[in-house]
């Protein structure tokens, strides 16, 4: 990893910035190409934190692209490359950007977060102890918090401009995208999410859930996008002290999380400072698993 820095917001004034997500802000380069840029923000609960996590953004682009390498036998993505030598030359004028920033090919992005279970928790586990139920799913009775599931499910999500994604059942899913498309997202979010769980367990993690998403291109192939399998998008769990029935020590936001659940703190904007503490632990947090799971 490259020396420590931060970056709260990319600044490309020769690129039109069409988005600046809660992590992420994206440029068009040309009617083909968009540069994905992975600041150090974080968020909880729907709200951008005011404080910083330093190489937060260079940690989740480098773990994506090893993902997006790792998996390409699977589906395409639309990563064209991470190294800035090989960007256009107004990203290469911006060295801040170096380690942080993606060159990916341009898609028709589907409105839908392909969302796949292995294990109960989070939404999932709210939803199950409600209703017996998660996404459609019906589940066995007595399962406990973080219960391996006997095989992974897809709980397909809205994806929401602002506040919470909401889970959705299939025929919804299939309402959105198309029956065809719908099929072929929920085929291959499983086995990509089979695929990676099976390598991270040989690298002590668990890989609890994650989310997918994925494009269409010009040419209408549809390609992996965004980030995938980061500490951001999935839960990350420490394999050797795994035990059911309790929230699991993790390699992923939801230790930012619980600490915020300990503030008297509303869940509204503005959100908290972290203390250095925990931002911190954060940094060692996120570093382990890209160290464990890309080997370097």
């Amino acid at each position: 990893m490259t020396a420590v820095t931060t970056v709260s917001e990319s600044q490309i004034d020769t690129l039109t910035l069409l988005h600046r997500g809660k992590v992420r802000d994206v440029y068009e380069v040309d009617e083909k190409r968009l540069l994905l840029v992975a600041s150090d923000r974080i968020s909880a609960f729907d709200c951008i934190l005011p404080t910083l996590i330093p190489n937060k953004g260079k940690i989740l682009t480098q773990i994506s692209k090893f993902w997006f390498e790792k998996l390409s036998a699977i589906v395409p993505n639309h990563l064209i490359t991470t190294d800035i030598s090989k960007m256009p030359e107004v990203i290469r004028e911006h060295g801040e950007l170096d380690g942080r920033s993606s060159l990916v090919h341009r898609t028709e992005v589907f409105p839908v977060e392909c969302v796949v279970r292995g294990y109960l928790e989070g939404s999932g586990w709210k939803d199950y102890l409600a209703t017996g139920k998660t996404s459609g799913h019906s589940l066995p009775p007595g399962l406990k918090q973080c219960d391996r599931l006997l095989d992974p499910i897809f709980t397909p999500a809205t994806k929401a401009a602002t506040g919470h994604d909401e889970n959705i059942d299939g025929l919804e899913f299939k309402e959105i995208v198309g029956s065809e498309t719908a099929a072929y997202l929920k085929a291959t979010s499983l086995k990509l999410y089979k695929a990676a769980a099976e390598y991270a367990l040989t690298k002590g993690i668990i890989i609890a859930d994650t989310k997918f998403e994925f494009g269409r291109d010009a040419n209408g192939k549809i390609l992996l996008i965004d980030e995938v399998l980061t500490p951001d998008s999935s839960r990350f769990w420490e394999a050797s002290t795994y035990e059911p029935g309790h929230a699991q020590p993790s390699f992923d936001k939801q230790f930012v999380r619980e600490y915020l659940e300990t503030l008297d703190w509303d869940k509204t904007p503005p959100a908290p400072e972290l203390p250095d503490e925990i931002v911190s632990k954060t940094i060692a947090k996120y570093s382990e698993a890209y160290q464990r799971l890309a080997g370097a």
